[in-house]
C-alpha cells in the first residue's frame, strides 16, 4: 500500500481559500496504484470547490473512472484550477472551469446551465465547497462571519442543488461533503460545525424527497484531511500537529477520501441513499 503518512512542517497562508500550489509538502490527490475500472464511464460530474484539496482528488478519481468533470471555484484559485484541469485531461476526460462566487445566485444559475448545455447532462453533483474561520472565543464570531459561513457552506448547497436538479434524472446522484464536526462538534469551529450539521440533515432530508425520482443523495464526512483550507485557517503550530489527535495519529490525504465519492457516485452504490460515509482516521462517531 502506498505510504500516506506525512510530516507537515509549520506553515500558514494568508487569505482564504488557500492554494494547494503553495503547500509544503503537496497533498496526495490520487495514489499511483489507483486503477480506474470505468465505474463512471460516460458520466458528467459537477464539483464545487473542485480546484484543490478534496475537490481536486474527487475530480481526478472521477476522471480516471471515465467521467467528464466541471468544477466551480473561487477566482483566487485559478492556478490550482488550471492544474486540476490538466490532471483531468491527462486522464483523457473533458474538464470545464467556472470561476465565481457561491454567494452570487446569478453566477450559480448561469454556470450550472452552462455545464448542462456543454455536457448535455449533470449525472453527479458533488457539493464540496466550504469555508471555516476558527475562533477560540465564541463571542468573537461576528455576524459577518456567521452569515458568510452559512451562505457558503449550506445556503450555497441549496442554491447549487436547486439549479442542478432540472438537469438530473433517475439514476443520477448528489454527494454532499459534511464533516466529522457535524457529529462530535468543535470548540473552535462552532459556526462551521453548525453548517456541517445542517449539511448532514440536508442530505438525509433531500434523499427522502428525491427517492421516488430515482436520484440518490448521500454524504461523506471527512476527518482531518490535509488541504489548503487547513494551511490558510490554522496557525503554523496547529498545522504541524494537525490530525495527530486521531486514533491513526496523522491527517488523511485527499487520495484516501476520494474513493468514497466514487463508490457513492457509481452503480456500486445503487442501494445507498440518505447515508454518510465516515473517513476520519478511526474516530468513532454516532451516525
Amino acid at each position: 500500500m502506498e505510504e500516506m503518512e506525512i510530516d507537515i512542517p509549520a506553515q500558514h497562508q494568508d487569505g482564504q481559500p488557500g492554494l494547494e500550489s503553495e503547500m509544503t509538502p503537496q497533498p496526495i490527490y490520487i495514489r499511483d496504484n489507483y486503477r480506474g475500472a470505468g465505474k463512471l464511464a460516460g458520466k458528467k460530474a459537477l464539483i464545487t470547490g473542485g480546484d484543490s484539496g478534496i475537490g481536486r482528488a474527487v475530480a481526478i478519481h472521477f476522471a480516471r473512472e471515465g467521467a467528464d468533470v466541471a468544477i466551480f471555484y473561487h477566482p483566487r484559485e485559478e492556478e490550482d484550477a488550471q492544474k486540476t484541469k490538466e490532471l483531468i485531461e491527462a486522464e483523457g476526460q473533458q474538464a470545464l472551469l467556472f470561476p465565481g462566487n457561491l454567494r452570487d445566485t446569478d453566477y450559480i444559475k448561469s454556470a450550472v446551465d452552462q455545464v448542462a448545455a456543454e455536457f448535455g447532462a449533470i449525472n453527479v453533483l458533488v457539493n464540496n465547497a466550504a469555508n471555516h474561520v476558527p475562533q477560540e472565543d465564541f463571542t468573537d464570531i461576528t455576524d459577518e462571519q456567521l452569515i458568510d459561513t452559512f451562505e457558503i457552506n449550506i445556503i450555497g448547497i441549496f442554491r447549487v442543488t436547486k439549479a442542478a436538479l432540472p438537469h438530473m434524472k433517475a439514476g443520477d446522484n448528489i454527494i454532499n461533503t459534511t464533516s466529522v464536526t457535524s457529529y462530535r462538534g468543535s470548540e473552535t469551529l462552532v459556526d462551521y460545525s453548525s453548517t456541517k450539521g445542517a449539511v448532514t440533515a440536508f442530505t438525509r432530508s433531500l434523499s427522502q424527497n428525491l427517492v421516488e425520482k430515482g436520484i440518490r443523495v448521500n454524504g461523506v464526512a471527512p476527518g482531518p484531511i490535509y488541504t489548503p483550507l487547513i494551511a490558510s485557517s490554522l496557525t503554523p503550530e496547529k498545522v504541524a500537529k494537525f490530525g495527530h489527535d486521531t486514533p491513526m495519529e496523522r491527517p488523511g490525504q485527499p487520495a484516501e477520501l476520494a474513493p468514497a465519492y466514487v463508490l457513492l457516485a457509481s452503480d456500486s452504490g445503487s442501494y445507498i441513499t440518505g447515508q454518510v460515509i465516515h473517513v476520519n482516521g478511526g474516530s468513532v462517531v454516532n451516525s
